[in-house]
Formats: structure tokens, C-alpha cells, sequence
């Protein structure tokens, strides 16, 4: 019973995911009932990681719910609860099955967790396979759209290509030190780090790519515009924030912490792939007219700024690994409001993404045009916001590392991501609405109640950030 312990989080999200499953078979017309189950499990998920804080406990030798682990757990908690809220509008607009749907989207959580949480590589490529199934559906949910099938398919091909990179990776890795385990991996790195032969640096890199294409990093990120495009605007939200919450969550457990030893051979690597990362999503992003790609083409940017923190990682100054979690949190809260509202919008016709249909939306619902003028100047960096302060944090590890070049490249691409932030934000207030303006569907409390608490979240953790920094130190401490 003490090995559970560890994995009681996991547990209460899978339990969920398989009552509203159970619960599907039994609702009636216009019951909420699978979405509450979902609720209740999540919220059950953050209160059993607040629980286990600071306890340390493992679960049958590769599953370990420290400090770290748990606060992923809760930003994956928050990120689901913020979904599902918003969710239920969405499922009726676009007639999505709501069982389905809702027990996806918890099962790829509970796979998240487990990535989060995984002392072992083959653990953490299993986790992989669970939540990756998952989104894969949930990208294709909508059966009768072409795109959407499309942008499933494409993300599946893709998605099991870069499976098989970080399969062979963890075959290598087994080949040169004899085991999967981290602990066992990273001591015996420590004793070949003087003289690392070419399959340890072939390892190395095979698992880099994997972990790339999962964050969508720059070259990797091939799928990343059409998969959110074709995606239910809601389900994009989700992808672009609990994945990469769970997938930096291994990649710094593994590259900070297993591979700390051969760091001078693979930082300069992750410091190419960072800078393509940033500027390949800023410069493409400016000349999207699609709303949710270029929201895509934000996601990798943000992508290539976390990898900033991931290159500064200093064992004996966590700075850059404590600015990781913080911008996770961060961003998270900021990109599923954005796509909450833009969710908001649609109908189950069109999804009204253009940038055109922005036109004088503060005239028609001046609520959501408050609300995604936040979320839009939170992404781009602008006081007093939770982007702002993630940035910073981010930027000043970067800094103090002797990253300078990478700070000021950073630094640069966000300013130049400020141009099409803003020009969504000038289509709300600053243009005529358009003689034929796109319907407004109305807006439930559930869903309002879901974008007030995100918006919340944004300007507490730009306002008041000290505490989550804390605990966001105290966190990446316990994997080293």
C-alpha cells in the first residue's frame, strides 16, 4: 500500500476518466454529469499533490511523487479544470461526444501526470503513448470535419515517427550504461562524462529530438500549426498547454538532472534549437491571418523561451529549471483562456478564427474582448501580468548563466511578437464591425466562471508571483 501512495493523484484522474465513461451510458439528455465527475477528480488530483508535498514517495522504483512531479500535477490540474469548464458549450455547439470527450481528455491527463512523474525511460515513453493516443482523438473528434481528421492524421503519422526517435534513444541509452533507470543512467554518465563514446552522444540526441517534437521546437514543429487548426478550438487549448507542461516536465528531469554530466555537450544543441525556436515561431507567426495559427505559431516561441530556461539549468543555482515551472503555470493559464474565448466564438458552422471576424467585437461582446485583451498582452509580455513576470524570471536565469545572446535574441522575439498580439486587440476596438458580423453564441455561466478564473490567475501570478516562485525553487530542488 505505501508503493500507491506515490500514484494516488494519477489514480483519482484515472478513476474519473472511467466513471464518465460509466456515466455516459447512464445521462440523460442535457446532464452534465461526466463533466462534474471530471471536476471532481481533478480538483481530488491537486488536493492529493498538496497532500503529498514534501513526503518524497516512490512507487515501485520508477514512479516518484516529489515536489517537482506534484507541481506539474497541479499545473496539469488547473489546466483541466479550466478546460473542462469551458468545455460544455463547445460539446453542444459542435455535438462532440461528451463521454468521450470528457474521459479523453482525463485519461490524457492522468498520462501526463505519469510522464511528470517517471524515474525510468521506458516509464516515461509509456506515458508518452497514453496521453499521445489520447490528443490524437481528441485532435479528430469531430468526425464529420475533413480538417480535423486531417490534422489527425497528420499529428498521429508524426507523433509515432518521433515516438520511434525517442524509442531508440532509450535503447541506447540501455546499451551504453546497462540500465533505464535515471538514477542508475545518471550515475554511470557521471563515470563516462570525461569521455562520452559516440552511442552515449547518439542517445543523447535521438532523445532530444523526441522530447523536441513533443514541445514543439523548431524543426520539429511541422505538425504543431495544422494539428491546432484542425482541432476543436477547445482541444487546441488543452494540447498547447498540458502537453508541453508535461513533456518540459521529463525533459527537465532528464536532460537537468540524468544528463546534467554531458550538459557541455548537449547545451549547445538545446541553445540552436532554442533560438531557431524563437525566432522560426515569432517571424511566422506575424503573417498568420488564422487566429488559431497563429496562436500555434505563439505556442512554439514560448516553446523555444522555455528551452532558455532548460539551457541555464545550474545544479547548484536552480534558477533556470524554477523559471521553467513558473512559466508553464503561467503560460498555461494565459493560452487556455486565449483559446477559450476564441472557443467562445465559434458556432457549430464555423469556428469564426479569421482575424476578420475580430472586427468590433468590443461592440458586440465588450466581456470577451476585455478578457482576450488580457490574455493577448499576458502572452506578449506586458506588466502586470503573469507573461510579464515569466519572461523576466526566464530571462534573468538566462543572464545570470552567461546566456546573454540568448536573453537578448529572446528579448527580441518578444518584442516582435508584440506586433501580432496587438493587431488582434486593434481588429476589437480599432475597425468597423463588418456589415455581416458573425453570430455571438451566448455565453454560460459555467464557461464565463472558467475565463473569470483564468483571467484571475493571470493577473495574480503577475501582481503577486513570489509565492509560486518559491515553491517553483523548492520544487526543481528535489531532483538533484
Amino acid at each position: 500500500m505505501s508503493s500507491l501512495v506515490a500514484i494516488i493523484p494519477i489514480l483519482i484522474v484515472t478513476l474519473s476518466a472511467l466513471a464518465a465513461m460509466l456515466a455516459e451510458a447512464f445521462r440523460e439528455p442535457g446532464e452534465r454529469m461526466p463533466a462534474g465527475l471530471g471536476l471532481i477528480g481533478l480538483v481530488g488530483a491537486i488536493l492529493a499533490s498538496i497532500f503529498l508535498w514534501d513526503r518524497e514517495a516512490t512507487a515501485f522504483g520508477v514512479v516518484l511523487a516529489d515536489n517537482f512531479a506534484l507541481f506539474v500535477n497541479i499545473v496539469l490540474g488547473i489546466v483541466g479544470i479550466l478546460t473542462l469548464l469551458m468545455s460544455s458549450d463547445v460539446i453542444d455547439r459542435e455535438r462532440l461526444p461528451a463521454g468521450e470527450y470528457y474521459a479523453l481528455m482525463l485519461f490524457a491527463i492522468a498520462g501526463m501526470m505519469l510522464m511528470a512523474s517517471a524515474t525510468d525511460l521506458l516509464v516515461i515513453f509509456l506515458a508518452l503513448e497514453v496521453f499521445s493516443l489520447a490528443v490524437y482523438v481528441l485532435t479528430g473528434i469531430r468526425r464529420a470535419s475533413a480538417a480535423g481528421a486531417e490534422a489527425a492524421f497528420k499529428y498521429f503519422l508524426l507523433g509515432a515517427f518521433s515516438s520511434a526517435f525517442f524509442l531508440y534513444g532509450v535503447a541506447f541509452t540501455f546499451a551504453v550504461t546497462g540500465s533505464t533507470r535515471l538514477d542508475r543512467v545518471g550515475a554511470e554518465l557521471a563515470r563516462q562524462a570525461n569521455e562520452p563514446g559516440i552511442l552515449l552522444l547518439i542517445a543523447v540526441g535521438l532523445l532530444m529530438v523526441g522530447f523536441a517534437f513533443k514541445v514543439s521546437a523548431v524543426p520539429f514543429h511541422m505538425w504543431t500549426p495544422d494539428a491546432y487548426q484542425g482541432a476543436p478550438t477547445i482541444v487546441t487549448g488543452f494540447m498547447s498547454t498540458a502537453v508541453k507542461a508535461a513533456a518540459f516536465a521529463a525533459f527537465v528531469r532528464v536532460f537537468a538532472s540524468t544528463l546534467e554530466p554531458l550538459q557541455q555537450q548537449w547545451a549547445p544543441l538545446l541553445w540552436a534549437i532554442a533560438v531557431a525556436t524563437m525566432i522560426g515561431g515569432t517571424v511566422v507567426g506575424v503573417v498568420q491571418t488564422n487566429v488559431k495559427r497563429m496562436l500555434a505559431y505563439s505556442s512554439i516561441a514560448h516553446a523555444g523561451y522555455l528551452l532558455v530556461g532548460l539551457v541555464a539549468t545550474n545544479p547548484s543555482r536552480p534558477v533556470g529549471q524554477a523559471a521553467v515551472l513558473f512559466y508553464l503555470l503561467s503560460y498555461a493559464v494565459t493560452n487556455v483562456g486565449a483559446f477559450g474565448v476564441v472557443a467562445m466564438l465559434g458556432t457549430g458552422e464555423r469556428p469564426h478564427d479569421e482575424l476578420d471576424d475580430f472586427r468590433g467585437l468590443w461592440q458586440r461582446r465588450p466581456g470577451l474582448a476585455g478578457l482576450m485583451t488580457v490574455f493577448l498582452l499576458s502572452l506578449g509580455g506586458f506588466p502586470p501580468t503573469a507573461g510579464f513576470i515569466g519572461k523576466w524570471y526566464i530571462f534573468n536565469a538566462a543572464v545570470q548563466e552567461g546566456q546573454y545572446w540568448l536573453a537578448i535574441i529572446g528579448v527580441l522575439t518578444s518584442v516582435v511578437s508584440v506586433f501580432f498580439y496587438v493587431r488582434v486587440i486593434v481588429m476589437m476596438y480599432m475597425t468597423e464591425e463588418a456589415a455581416e458580423a458573425p453570430p455571438t453564441p451566448a455565453l454560460s455561466i459555467v464557461a464565463a466562471a472558467g475565463l473569470t478564473f483564468a483571467v484571475i490567475a493571470v493577473f495574480y501570478l503577475g501582481v503577486l508571483p513570489t509565492r509560486v516562485l518559491d515553491l517553483a525553487a523548492q520544487s526543481v530542488a528535489t531532483i538533484f
